[in-house]
C-alpha cells in the first residue's frame, strides 16, 4: 500500500506541476499578446517589412530646335532565383520540362551564346540552388517584352524564378554629338561632365519609396505605403544641331586632312551669347579623333596673334596710338633685352598700326606696348582684366582646368620682357572660349556678352526657369576705339596684304577677324624641337557690318603636320562654318522674276541621276534614248531635253589615263569610258591606282583604285 501511495502521490504532483506550467505559459502568453502584442507585431514586421526606393526619371537635355540630345530609356538586369519553390516542386520538373526550349530561345534573342551554352549555365545555377543568378543585363524593353512569353518564364515570378530588375540607362540620340558639352551621366554623380554634370541637381529628380512585405518567397507591395518620385526637370540648350553638325564635320576633315592634333570651333551668336555650337576633336593613338575633352572651355594655352587685339584694344583706349600711327617695324626683327622677337614676314619697314595689324607684325605690338607699357605694367594688365581675361567666363560647364592666367608685375615670372611678349601672345594663358567672348564683344560694339548654353529649364512640357541673356561688360571702350578695332579686323581679310585675305576674302558675305599662329609647348615639356606644337588660330564674325555670328577655331598642329599658319588651317574651317550658316540662315531670298523660254542651245555630258535631278527642279520634261549605263550626253533647245549614251572618249585606245587626284565620279566616268572594269576600295579622292598611268591595256581591263 505504501509503494501505491508513493506512486499516486508522485502521479499528483507531476499533474500539478503540469497544471502550473500550463498556468504560466497561458499568463505569459496573454501577456506577450496583450501587454506586449504592440512591440512583437513591430518586430515582426520589421522582418518582414523593408522600404524600396523607386527611382526618379531623369531629366531630358535638348536642343533648342527641339531635339533630344540626351535622355534616359528603360533596360532591364535578369536574375533567376533556382531556389524557388516554383522551380523546387515535384522534384523540379516544372524546371526540366522547360529547359530546352528556354536556352533555344534565350540563345536566338540574344545571340551572345549558343543553346547548349545556355542549357548548361542554367543546369549549373539549378544545381548549385542559387537564390540570386546573373542571366543577362541590360537587356532593352523589346527584349524584355519577348522574354516574358518564353517558356516558363510565362508562368510568372514564383514558379519560375526570374527577377526582373528594371534601371534607366542613358543615351545621347545623337552619339558623339557635342559629347563633352552635353556630358555623360554616370551613377556616381561626381563623375559626371559637361551640362549632366552642372545641371545634376534638376536632372536627376527626387527618389520615392514604396513599402514591402515579404510573402511566399516575394516581396508584395503593401497599399497605400508609397511615396511616389518626382521626375527630374528637362534642360533646354541653345544648341542648334544643325549648326553643331556641320562645324564637327568642318573640324573633323581639317584634322584629319591636317594630320592635326586637336582641336576646338566654337560658334557664338554675336548679339547674345549663346553658345550655338561647340566642337572639341582630338588625336587618338589609333588615329582616330574623338571629342575627348573640351578643348574650348577647359583648355588654357598661349593665344599667339589673335591676342594682338587685345594690345590694340589697349593702346587705342589710352588713346596712345590711332590707326593711322606710324611704327618701324625694323625689318621684321627686334631684340628686348637679349631675347629676340621675329615676325614671320620679315622685310616690314614703316607701317601704320593697322598695317602692322593685318600683316601681323609680332614687331610692331611688341614695340609699341614696351613704349607705352613698360614703366606702368598694371596700366596694361588691368585693361586686361576689365576685359574678363583673368577669369572664368562662367559658362555652364564645370571645367577642371582650363583657368586663365594673367600676370601680375609682382609675380615672380615677371621679367623685363613679359610686356613685348604678352603684346603678341605669350606669357599669357587663356581658353578659345574667353578669345571668343572678346571678339564678339568687338563685334557687339563693346557690349560683352556672358556666353551660356543654357535656354531654360521645364518641367512636364512647362517652362519652370528661363536664362536671358548677361552683359559681363555694358562697354568696353568708347564708340571710336571700337569703330577703329573693327576696321583692322576687316582689313585683314580685305587688304591685300591681310593674312587672312587668301582664305577668307573670296565670299558672298563680309568677314572680320585675325589670324594667329603660336609655337607652344606640348605637354609642357619645353620648346625643344621635338616637342613643338603649333597652335592654328582665326578669331572672327560675319557679317561684318552687321554681325550675327562670332567664330573661333583653334587647331594644335605638329611639324608632321601639312599646315601649320591660322589662315590655312583655322581659317579655312571657319570659312566652311561660316558658308553654311549663310546659306542656311543669313542668305537673303532670291528675287523671283518671270521664267522664259531659253531659245539657246545646250550640249554637255554626266551622270543620269545629276541630270534628272536637274530636270525635276527645273520641272522639266526630258527623254532617255539610253538602254542602259549611268553616262549620258544632254542636248537642250527650247527648253526640250534629249539623254542619250556617251560615246567613247576619243583618247588613245592603248593607253590607261592618270586619275589619281580625282574624285570617284570623275574617274569612274574616264575610266568605265575607255573600257576598264573599275574596283574601288577606300573613300575620298584616288590615291593609287593598280594599272599604271601611260600602259597599254586592252578593253575589259580590271583596275583597282584606292581611295583616301
Amino acid at each position: 500500500m505504501d509503494i501505491k501511495k508513493d506512486i499516486l502521490w508522485r502521479v499528483y504532483l507531476c499533474f500539478l506541476c503540469i497544471v502550473a506550467l500550463g498556468i504560466c505559459v497561458l499568463g505569459r502568453a496573454a501577456y506577450i499578446q496583450q501587454v506586449q502584442g504592440s512591440y512583437w507585431r513591430e518586430m515582426g514586421d520589421s522582418l518582414h517589412l523593408r522600404y524600396m526606393p523607386i527611382a526618379a526619371e531623369r531629366g531630358s537635355i535638348y536642343s533648342e530646335d527641339g531635339n533630344i540630345l540626351s535622355t534616359s530609356v528603360p533596360i532591364f538586369d535578369i536574375y533567376v532565383d533556382f531556389g524557388a519553390e516554383g522551380l523546387r516542386d515535384k522534384d523540379g520538373i516544372r524546371f526540366k520540362e522547360n529547359l530546352d526550349s528556354l536556352s533555344i530561345s534565350l540563345a536566338q534573342l540574344f545571340g551572345d551564346k549558343s543553346t547548349e551554352e545556355y542549357k548548361k549555365q542554367l543546369l549549373t545555377g539549378y544545381q548549385k540552388k542559387e537564390r540570386y543568378h546573373s542571366l543577362k543585363k541590360k537587356i532593352s524593353f523589346d527584349e524584355y517584352r519577348a522574354l516574358r512569353e518564353f517558356p516558363l518564364v510565362r508562368l510568372g515570378r514564383n514558379k519560375s524564378g526570374f527577377i526582373v530588375e528594371p534601371r534607366d540607362k542613358r543615351i545621347n540620340p545623337y552619339v558623339l554629338m557635342a559629347n563633352r558639352t552635353i556630358g555623360l551621366s554616370r551613377l556616381d554623380s561626381n563623375k559626371n561632365v559637361g551640362l549632366e554634370k552642372t545641371f545634376n541637381y534638376l536632372l536627376k529628380g527626387v527618389s520615392g519609396q514604396r513599402l514591402m512585405r515579404y510573402a511566399a518567397g516575394s516581396y508584395i507591395p503593401v497599399e497605400g505605403a508609397e511615396v511616389d518620385p518626382e521626375n527630374g526637370k528637362d534642360i533646354i540648350t541653345t544648341l542648334d544641331t544643325y549648326i553643331q553638325d556641320f562645324t564637327e564635320k568642318a573640324l573633323m576633315d581639317m584634322l584629319v586632312n591636317n594630320n592635326s592634333l586637336h582641336g576646338t570651333a566654337i560658334v557664338m551668336e554675336t548679339e547674345t551669347g549663346k553658345i550655338k555650337a561647340i566642337a572639341n576633336l582630338g588625336r587618338q593613338p589609333d588615329g582616330s579623333y574623338i571629342e575627348d575633352l573640351n578643348y574650348g572651355v577647359g583648355k588654357s594655352t598661349e593665344p599667339g596673334s589673335v591676342f594682338k587685339l587685345v594690345t590694340l584694344y589697349c593702346l587705342l583706349k589710352d588713346k596712345y596710338v590711332d590707326v593711322n600711327t606710324r611704327v618701324d617695324c625694323e625689318g621684321g626683327v627686334k631684340s628686348f633685352h637679349g631675347l629676340r622677337i621675329r615676325d614671320s614676314h620679315k622685310g616690314t619697314g614703316i607701317v601704320t598700326v593697322k598695317e602692322a595689324f593685318l600683316q601681323s607684325s609680332n614687331v610692331a605690338f611688341a614695340k609699341l606696348a614696351y613704349q607705352y607699357y613698360q614703366q606702368q605694367p598694371d596700366r596694361f594688365i588691368q585693361h586686361i582684366r576689365d576685359l574678363k581675361l583673368d577669369t572664368l567666363t562662367g559658362i555652364e560647364i564645370v571645367a577642371t582646368s582650363g583657368k586663365p592666367l594673367i600676370k601680375s608685375a609682382k609675380s615672380k615670372s615677371w621679367s623685363k620682357t613679359t610686356i613685348p611678349y604678352m603684346a603678341h601672345g605669350y606669357e599669357e594663358l587663356v581658353t578659345p572660349l574667353h578669345m571668343v567672348m572678346f571678339y564678339n564683344a568687338v563685334a557687339n560694339n563693346g557690349r560683352m556678352m556672358k556666353p551660356y548654353l543654357v535656354n531654360a529649364v521645364r518641367e512636364y512640357g512647362v517652362e519652370v526657369e528661363r536664362f536671358e541673356p548677361v552683359a559681363v561688360v555694358e562697354k568696353i571702350a568708347d564708340d571710336e576705339t571700337i569703330a577703329q578695332m573693327k576696321e583692322c579686323l576687316k582689313a585683314v581679310v580685305d587688304s591685300v596684304r591681310g593674312t587672312g585675305r587668301r582664305v577668307l576674302f573670296d565670299s558672298a558675305y563680309s568677314i572680320s577677324g585675325k589670324t594667329g599662329t603660336a609655337v607652344t609647348a606640348q605637354d609642357n615639356r619645353g620648346y625643344n624641337k621635338g616637342n613643338k606644337v603649333y597652335q592654328a588660330s582665326f578669331m572672327g564674325y560675319f557679317p561684318s557690318d552687321k554681325p550675327k555670328y562670332t567664330i573661333g577655331v583653334v587647331i594644335q598642329n605638329t611639324r608632321e603636320s601639312r599646315f601649320i599658319y591660322g589662315a590655312d588651317v583655322a581659317g579655312r574651317v571657319f570659312k566652311s562654318i561660316a558658308d553654311h550658316l549663310y546659306k542656311r540662315f543669313l542668305n537673303p531670298p532670291l528675287e523671283e522674276v518671270p521664267v522664259r523660254m531659253d531659245t539657246l542651245s545646250y550640249r554637255a555630258s554626266g551622270h543620269f541621276a545629276d541630270f534628272a535631278d536637274i530636270f525635276k527642279y527645273m520641272k522639266m520634261n526630258y527623254t532617255d534614248s539610253a538602254a542602259n549605263g549611268h553616262w549620258r550626253e544632254v542636248s537642250v533647245q527650247q527648253n526640250n531635253a534629249s539623254l542619250k549614251a556617251q560615246q567613247k572618249l576619243a583618247t588613245p585606245a592603248a593607253v590607261t589615263p592618270d586619275v589619281t587626284g580625282l574624285g570617284l565620279r570623275d574617274a569612274l566616268d574616264i575610266l568605265e569610258n575607255k573600257g576598264f572594269r573599275v574596283s574601288i576600295s577606300g573613300k575620298g579622292r584616288v590615291a593609287t591606282q593598280s594599272f599604271a598611268a601611260g600602259k597599254p591595256y586592252r578593253s575589259g581591263q580590271q583596275i583597282l583604285l584606292i581611295l583616301n
